[in-house]
């Protein structure tokens, strides 16, 4: 486990549902340590990433980093640092990245 993305993806879907992340913690019942625990090299139990992703509403994948393709396959290694630098962006910078890529998407299908 990727502890600093496991962490980083926690912060992420609690920034898009509005809820500070040891608030998240707490309500969700891991407690709210738990990250600063993680950040510390402590390995979270699959009962507690469990308890977060479906307080947050993602599954543990999500959560974890693990990435998969449409196909089901791992993604590359291109779909993963896109992911990770999107993940990074505010909810601003992301809908206009977004916008951007539709427009790409646009004309090529033109």
């Amino acid at each position: 486990m990727d502890a600093q993305l496991f962490v980083q993806n926690i912060k992420y879907y609690c920034n898009l549902r509005d809820v500070k992340p040891t608030v998240a913690c707490r309500e969700s019942g891991v407690g709210s340590s738990f990250i600063n625990n993680v950040e510390r090299g402590q390995t979270p139990s699959v009962a507690k990433v469990q308890m977060l992703a479906e307080y947050l509403g993602v599954t543990t994948s999500d959560l974890l980093g693990e990435k998969i393709s449409p196909a089901g396959l791992p993604a590359n290694g291109r779909e993963e640092e896109f992911t990770q630098l999107f993940s990074q962006l505010t909810p601003d910078q992301q809908e206009l990245v977004l916008a951007q890529l539709k427009g790409i998407v646009d004309a090529k299908d033109k």
